[in-house]
């Protein structure tokens, strides 16, 4: 007798559908930075384990950013088409995990059962918004929370015969995309084509060593990766980017708040107030793009008017955010190798968003070695960094501990399970009140530091 194929053991055995792990393929959205690999790989390997000890063939485990050279791929959408002919006709789910989300195989084994895999399947932990926003561009402004969009930190999962209709769908439309996750799902709806998020209960941002992750099949390792002791403050420098027209309001806010954590901060602005201080880099103020400003830094940075430091964090005055986090973040990343960091958005050549950048002093050294220029003083200088790192195969690394806008654009359950680094905006909120909300209570970076001694 012939072996069925996989299509048809589905339909067969609806509520056994998933005969063993071959046909769950795992997609790990990893980066190409070096302390990101690693993590990824530690993933890898402790997925292969587990199907180890529960005697099962091993699954498929793909590293994201081992799939293509085109750094765009990191956006997901993009590598539909690959995983469609690769795994359409003999796998069942696409199931894609953070660096940092933790599975228990047999669990996620048992939710993935109770879905019948020939039908179209979005599963997540559903986000939703509270108000309209603009990092989800004002969609759904009548009723923000009627949509909801995937936690990624959970993990999610498409079913094969999803895979297989997207694959066909028209590409995103959008060119310009702040937060991944609403635009997937967006894009998987299709104005009401294609189904919605189906919350499963079972997929958890609940550390694993909580008494509820019991009941979870996916946890989170960490709320904030600490790799050992912090980079000292003085092997930071700030560059804070201003204007005279925000002397008297923005730049008071950064003093009373987070400039006190900083050891060497200097502000860059087109006038020099001695009052602040201020220096003018001679690159007039422009309403938009700020590039002339941000290569006048770079340069400044390298030069023998600052000290020199394995960091360079450039941040608009209007930025709020925890130097004590970032130090502890920067932990994790080695100053000897070209890194930047920041918030990673669409289209896929931006660099880190351009409120707050942060560079390894190798990564600024090729940046300028190479010749990378503004072509106005206006143009946008997180496009243009993008564009020149591309060029010179640095990888631009996202971490979604920075974010672009103020803590209430984003939903509460995605910043339950989060040590923010920073928030930017002062748009109708006190934003000091919200830097001592959000950024100023340090106990449980203490503490994460401390379970890294003790492991270390």
């Amino acid at each position: 007798i012939a072996k069925p194929s996989f299509g048809e053991l589905c339909y067969v055995f609806f509520s056994v559908f998933v005969v063993d792990l071959r046909e769950v393929v795992f997609v790990i959205q990893s980066q190409r930075n070096s302390f990101h690999v690693q993590q990824a790989e530690k993933l890898r390997k402790d997925l292969l384990l587990q199907a180890q000890a529960l005697q099962e063939s091993p699954p498929v485990i793909l590293l994201l950013h081992t799939l293509t050279d085109n750094e765009g791929d990191w956006s997901i959408l993009p590598l539909l088409p690959y995983l469609s002919s690769q795994f359409g006709k003999n796998s069942s789910w696409i199931m894609f995990l953070e660096e940092d989300t933790r599975v228990k195989l047999h669990k996620l084994h048992e939710v993935l059962k109770k879905f019948n895999c020939r039908q179209e399947w979005f599963l997540g932990k559903p986000l939703h918004d509270e108000e309209s926003t603009i990092i989800h561009h004002y969609a759904f402004s009548e009723n923000p929370a009627a949509f909801e969009y995937p936690d990624f930190s959970a993990g999610w999962a498409l079913s094969i015969s999803l895979v297989n209709r997207l694959e066909r769908q028209e590409p995103l439309k959008s060119d310009f995309t702040i937060d991944l996750k609403h635009e997937v799902a967006l894009y998987i709806w299709e104005d009401g084509k294609g189904p919605r998020l189906t919350g499963v209960p079972e997929l958890c941002t609940l550390p694993e060593h909580k008494p509820r992750a019991q009941y979870c099949a996916t946890t989170v390792s960490s709320h904030s990766p600490v790799c050992g002791q912090p980079v000292k403050s003085d092997n930071i420098f700030v560059a804070v980017k201003t204007c005279k027209k925000f002397h008297s309001d923005r730049v008071p806010v950064v003093k009373k708040t987070w400039a006190k954590q900083a050891s060497l901060l200097e502000y860059y602005s087109d006038y020099a107030d001695p009052t602040i201080p201020t220096i003018n880099l001679g690159v007039p103020n422009t309403e938009r793009g700020h590039c002339g400003k941000t290569f006048a830094i770079l340069r400044r940075y390298l030069s023998s008017h600052v000290p020199k430091t394995d960091w360079l964090l450039i941040v608009d005055d209007d930025t709020l955010i925890s130097l004590p986090r970032l130090q502890a973040l920067l932990s994790c990343y080695d100053s000897s190798e070209p890194v930047c960091l920041g918030e990673r958005i669409y289209p896929v050549l931006l660099c880190c968003v351009s409120y707050r950048m942060v560079f390894s002093r190798e990564a600024v050294v090729q940046l300028l070695a190479s010749g990378c220029k503004c072509y106005t003083n206006d143009a946008p200088d997180d496009m243009v960094l993008g564009m020149c790192l591309n060029a010179l195969r640095v990888p631009v690394t996202h971490s979604p501990l920075f974010h672009q806008a103020r803590p209430e654009d984003y939903a509460k359950e995605f910043l339950a399970h989060q040590t923010p680094i920073s928030f930017h905006k002062h748009w109708n909120i006190d934003p000091i009140a919200v830097f001592n909300k959000w950024l100023l209570n340090d106990k449980h970076t203490e503490a994460l530091q401390k379970s890294t001694k003790e492991e270390l």
